[in-house]
């Protein structure tokens, strides 16, 4: 018998560290909001100065957290100094223009086939020319 109560005490300890260390990790911190809720009647208010306009308080949170977010972009500094560097000046562009072959497809590629009988133009220089 000791020795069947002596495995339980340890697996109750053992237990008991698990507890400890789970309410430790996990309990401290308030539970966040959800970032989808649903309620069945939320609370509102009338903005003032403008005609009867009701303004949930979902709605108020979320225009509070756009200003918070627009007030850090405004309070952001970029230094343009890089833009009188020696090494940005000595950039080149290297771009390659495209010129299409004018046999890119057909007019409308939607419509369904057989119904787009119109004729490309070719491209052939000697139009109207009389033929030798």
């Amino acid at each position: 018998m000791p020795f069947n109560t002596r495995n339980i005490i340890i697996f109750m300890g053992i237990a008991a560290i698990f507890v400890a260390t789970y309410i430790f990790l996990t309990g401290g911190s308030e539970p966040e909001d959800n970032l989808v809720s649903s309620s069945s009647s939320p609370t509102s208010s009338v903005i003032p100065g403008e005609q009867n306009t009701i303004v949930s308080s979902e709605q108020n949170q979320i225009a509070q957290n756009f200003l918070s977010l627009l007030l850090n972009i405004k309070s952001i500094k970029l230094d343009d100094s890089i833009f009188s560097d020696d090494a940005f000046n000595s950039l080149r562009d290297s771009s390659i223009v495209l010129v299409p072959d004018g046999n890119e497809g057909r007019p409308n590629p939607f419509a369904p086939f057989g119904t787009d009988n119109i004729e490309m133009p070719s491209a052939s220089p000697n139009i109207g020319a009389p033929t030798q």
